[in-house]
């Protein structure tokens, strides 16, 4: 039914929306509701009108046998007839029996009286009863026990006697209107009756009217359910559930018969659900027979692939060992390289420390080429001290000759400075001659000690380059030695990944050999349906399904 319902027209009625199952309940609704109505209605009138019912007759039969026997409450006569016995009583005894009698009267009636004030009574009635014939009857209660027994008790019969007199005239007046309120309650319950049989009669057809209208209402969605579940089902339910059978039985060649207007009804339903299973059929055959040649490939090629994973495994073990050995290599290359780096530094420092002496010795023998000329400049003026004195001596002798005897001890003189001037003037030449030529010996030392300065500061710069190189090295090889580590750690990676593969492929081998059987399975699994057109599959259906005629179309 759901499926049904969820293939309806959108634009259809609240019947062709509503389920099966929900139109019964529809119409038990229906029913329920409409005898309900009917019910209700019943009670209500028979709430309303028991009063003439046999039961409400013997009770008011009852209620009258009472009334005519035991006097009423709300009517004094009774308590009336009491005074009139204590006028005639000859005891005391006797008078207080009547007067507690007396007592007790007068208490029921204002119990009664009470009860009717709280009561709904017609505007007339009330005035009657509750006023009327009340004023006098509590104005005979108060002369009785005000007057009346006082005088009994004092004996005072004259004065009792009249006093009886006026309980008379208040009685006779309570009388009065209490027959006024039996009229006007007569007159009501005239009217009662009267109102109660009109309505008996328009209740009746009211209540006959609902049952017909209920009737007419559950025949009427009855026949219209009756004609929405035939629609629904497309055909008579005998042909539906034949068809539901061979459907079952996996025969789908049978051709579904639907009436001109069942489109939208199960059997319209049921010849959509036999056109797509057997579309169904023709793609799972179709799809087994694709997954069957895809099973086959799948282990075909996953042979190839074991075997290439196999290859692939043997020639990283190979590059395991290469690499090992490339590594073993690279790392002794890393150590020899920071040992040739150590010396490298070391024969930079000594270098550097020959640059820092050569250097010490090119400023020492600048600072003797200075000296050598400062003491060039000293025997230059020597000299001239010489060729002056030598100067002075010749003046001393010329004068010394000019003086004659006289000047003969200064000629002495000048003569021996003038041969000590000529002797240091000998000597000077000489030590300059000496010292020019020290100074030449040492510009040529500086010119060489400044050559090998240069020298050693070359060798120091191509120590330092070499040095500089040598570190490089040091760090390619520790670079390299890690960088093989990496390549030794990757191809390990590769080589446990292989070994998953490895693994992977044997799962795939088997979930190929399962896609396999699923197939067989598969083909196995629909070869009990009988499609329309073809041929039965490879497993015959059973004989009771396909020898199962359907049965004609009905309606």
């Amino acid at each position: 039914m759901l499926e049904l319902q969820n293939h309806a027209p959108a634009g259809g009625n609240l019947r062709q929306r509503l389920t099966l199952s929900r139109q019964f309940l529809l119409l038990i609704a229906l029913l329920v509701a409409g005898f309900a109505i009917y019910g209700a209605w019943s009670f209500k009138t028979l709430n309303d009108l028991r009063v003439n019912g046999a039961l409400y007759k013997r009770i008011i039969q009852g209620k009258d046998l009472i009334a005519d026997i035991l006097p009423p409450p709300a009517y004094i006569i009774e308590s009336y007839l009491t005074t009139r016995q204590m006028m005639d009583a000859n005891t005391d005894k006797q008078v207080a029996e009547l007067t507690a009698r007396l007592k007790r009267l007068r208490d029921e009636y204002e119990s009664r009286h009470a009860f009717w004030r709280t009561e709904s009574l017609e505007p007339e009635i009330a005035r009657v009863m509750l006023e009327d014939s009340y004023k006098p009857a509590r104005t005979f209660y108060a002369r009785a026990f005000d007057d009346f027994i006082p005088a009994l008790e004092r004996s005072d019969f004259t004065r009792a006697q009249s006093v009886l007199g006026e309980l008379s005239q208040l009685y006779e007046t309570h009388r009065q209107a209490i027959d006024k309120v039996v009229e006007l309650t007569t007159a009501r319950n005239a009217r009662d009756e009267a109102l109660a049989q009109e309505r008996i009669v328009k209740d009746s057809l009211v209540m006959l009217g609902i049952l017909l209208l209920a009737l007419v209402v559950a025949s009427t969605a009855a026949l219209l359910i009756a004609r929405g579940t035939l629609r629904l089902l497309g055909g008579e339910p005998a042909y539906a559930m034949g068809i539901a059978d061979l459907v079952a039985d996996g025969d789908l060649s049978r051709s579904i018969e639907v009436r001109h207007d069942g489109r939208a009804s199960l059997l319209g339903a049921m010849r959509r659900m036999q056109s797509n299973l057997t579309q169904m059929v023709h793609r799972i055959r179709e799809s087994a027979s694709a997954i069957g040649g895809s099973a086959h490939e799948i282990l075909g090629g996953n042979r190839d692939l074991s075997d290439r994973t196999a290859q692939q495994a043997a020639a990283l073990e190979e590059t395991t060992g290469s690499m090992q050995e490339l590594a073993s290599t690279v790392k002794q290359n890393a150590v020899n390289a920071r040992q040739a780096h150590q010396l490298a530094t070391s024969a930079s420092s000594v270098a550097q420390r020959g640059g820092n002496a050569v250097g010490e010795v090119v400023h020492t023998m600048e600072s003797i080429a200075e000296s050598s000329r400062q003491i060039s400049e000293i025997i230059s003026v020597i000299e001239g001290i010489a060729f002056q004195t030598n100067i002075l001596a010749l003046n001393a002798a010329v004068e010394a000759a000019r003086a004659g005897e006289q000047g003969k001890g200064f000629a002495v003189v000048a003569s021996e400075v003038r041969a000590l001037a000529q002797r240091s003037a000998g000597a000077a030449k000489e030590i300059k001659a000496l010292i020019q030529n020290s100074v030449s010996r040492v510009q040529t030392g500086s010119q060489q000690v400044a050559q090998a300065g240069a020298t050693m500061q070359d060798i120091v710069s191509a120590v330092r380059t070499v040095t500089d190189i040598m570190g490089e090295i040091s760090l390619a090889s520790d670079e390299q030695a890690n960088g093989i580590d990496q390549v030794n750690r990757a191809v390990a990676q590769m080589d446990e990944v292989t070994q998953q593969n490895a693994a992977l492929v044997e799962q795939v081998a088997a979930a190929a050999n399962a896609l396999n059987a699923q197939a067989l399975h598969l083909n196995q699994a629909i070869a009990v349906f009988q499609i329309a057109g073809g041929a039965a599959g490879p497993t015959s259906t059973p004989a009771n399904a396909s020898a199962r005629k359907a049965p004609a179309l009905l309606g």
